[in-house]
């Protein structure tokens, strides 16, 4: 379950967002980690015979997500999942916005600097200024 505004995250209220910046605590030791994700994922397929291929647009695997990195996906695996609190920080209409987000607050929080209090060990981010817009 994904918290948003301390409340239960619906798909309802998606609306017109496509991807979240996200907040996961290990509610044992309160070790987080901060990062984005997207509602949904893009693939190529390619069109029986024709050269140019279709993009097919489906939903990611953000319901049950637990982050990129290595040594959160094996607490939750240790663990269990219910020793972990989801939360959704911010909405973003788009990736380039919610890649600006997340390294905003990647910087805020000093996750690199704090390796006690945070599972993030890089921060990775190409950001362009008409992706802050919203």
């Amino acid at each position: 379950m994904w918290l948003y505004e301390g409340k239960e995250f619906t798909p309802e209220q998606i609306e017109s967002n496509t991807a979240f910046v996200y907040r996961i605590t290990n509610l044992e030791t309160g070790k987080q980690y901060l990062g984005k994700k997207n509602f949904t994922k893009i693939r190529s397929k390619k069109i029986k015979d024709k050269v140019r291929k279709k993009r097919i647009k489906t939903e990611s695997d953000w319901k049950s997500y637990f982050g990129s990195n290595k040594l959160l996906q094996e607490d939750v695996e240790r663990l269990g999942s219910d020793r972990f609190r989801r939360e959704i920080l911010k909405l973003c209409k788009t990736r380039g916005t919610a890649s600006y987000w997340e390294a905003k607050y990647q910087m805020q929080y000093e996750v690199l600097e704090k390796p006690n209090e945070f599972y993030n060990d890089w921060i990775m981010v190409k950001v362009h200024r008409s992706h802050i817009k919203e």
